[in-house]
């Protein structure tokens, strides 16, 4: 089986990770706060807090920023359940704004409209949180100055576009963000096996997240409520989770940190190899974006015609091909039709669900490969038209 996505780990990583098992730090060590430091400088931004998934990254974000119960939160229905969930464990509520159908990003025209009636009603949201589906920056600019006169705070859901860029810089600077959030897990870009990470330019915002992610209990004599008792000493002085980074993780993170642009690289190869296999198949291929550079998570291909999909996804699987589907749109799931939510909410999101399936790409994925991903499809293809 040729997996849609999966880690590429070189001997360096193993040792990277092998050093770690035999220091003296398993956890809590040296190896989180350098990952972060390297981390930070590769995206040229202050501050980045490391944690065990990019899940956690997005709540201990949300609470940074003091969503709560009462407020509103607006993220895609195009993306995993968390860019979602993140809301709901602080209480607050969630909507979501549609998609353009030909990329699956959150629709600037669509959050324009959708803010107009929300600032009519006074249901406006606390945050906004737009997803880089696939690798692809969304319009952060457009959507930065949309949000701006309604005092709306931006966490970029950028679990898929660790390396890639947006207007010139990488994606992670926040230019035009409070938080940027990204995942390490095993089929994204780099991994650390699972973690997480939240980069922001405000120190106060760090601080908070770092308070967070370890049970809100901070050993800085400077932030306690009273005079610290001796060295041993600590306070807990907020609600904290535990979503620390262990350090076996952020030795593994380091390394891979290295090859970040060389992992970009080969995926980018890899879709110029797409392209030209598929480009007479009756499918729609994905674009580069016209303001950056895609980190190249997924490659997500869109059929003519939707009524085919289950078969051509079927045949790709007999065939062995790792195909998936990114994503069901999350109003669509049972729990959030619990809270209210239908089909037929957001239709673009729905039509970009019914043709989409993710064909392999990964860094090592070969030229050989991507060929029998293509006559496979193509195969696929034909059958299908066929019934």
């Amino acid at each position: 089986m040729i997996p849609y996505g999966r880690q590429s780990i070189s001997a360096e990583d193993i040792q990277a990770v092998v050093e770690t098992l035999k220091s003296d730090f398993l956890t809590q060590g040296p190896a989180v706060p350098a990952f972060e430091q390297a981390l930070a400088s590769y995206c040229k931004v202050p501050y980045a807090v490391a944690v065990n998934s990019a899940t956690s990254a997005l709540h201990i974000a949300c609470l940074a920023l003091d969503v709560k119960a009462g407020d509103r939160v607006w993220t895609s229905p195009i993306s995993f359940v968390a860019s979602a969930n993140c809301a709901l464990y602080c209480g607050a509520t969630v909507d979501f704004v549609d998609v353009e159908p030909e990329t699956g990003l959150m629709s600037v025209k669509a959050l324009a409209a959708k803010l107009q009636q929300a600032a009519a009603t006074h249901t406006l949201p606390k945050v906004l949180i737009p997803v880089h589906l696939a690798g692809h920056s969304c319009a952060m600019q457009q959507i930065a100055t949309l949000c701006q006169p309604y005092g709306i705070r931006i966490i970029e859901d950028a679990s898929h576009s660790v390396g890639g860029s947006y207007q010139q810089q990488k994606i992670g600077s926040c230019q035009f963000s409070d938080v940027t959030v990204f995942s390490f897990h095993p089929v994204k870009i780099i991994t650390t096996a699972e973690g997480g990470a939240a980069l922001t330019k405000d120190l106060t915002l760090a601080a908070r997240m770092q308070l967070l992610r370890s049970h809100g209990i901070t050993r800085n004599p400077d932030d306690m409520a009273e005079v610290s008792h001796g060295p041993w000493y600590y306070q807990q002085v907020d609600l904290g989770l535990n979503y620390r980074m262990t350090d076996l993780q952020a030795a593994l993170g380091l390394s891979q940190l290295k090859k970040l642009d060389a992992f970009v690289a080969k995926r980018i190869e890899a879709v110029e190899r797409y392209r030209n296999l598929l480009q007479d198949l009756p499918l729609d291929l994905p674009d580069d974006s016209p303001t950056g550079q895609s980190a190249w998570h997924l490659y997500i291909i869109q059929l003519h015609d939707e009524n085919s999909r289950l078969a051509i996804f079927e045949a790709l699987r007999s065939a062995g091909i790792g195909v998936n589907v990114h994503y069901i749109p999350i109003h669509t799931q049972p729990y959030y039709q619990k809270l209210g939510f239908n089909w037929g909410d957001f239709p673009q999101a729905e039509v970009f669900y019914s043709r989409i399936i993710s064909l392999p790409l990964y860094a090592d994925l070969t030229a050989e490969q991507q060929q029998q991903v293509a006559l496979a499809l193509n195969l696929a293809i034909k059958d299908a038209c066929k019934e």
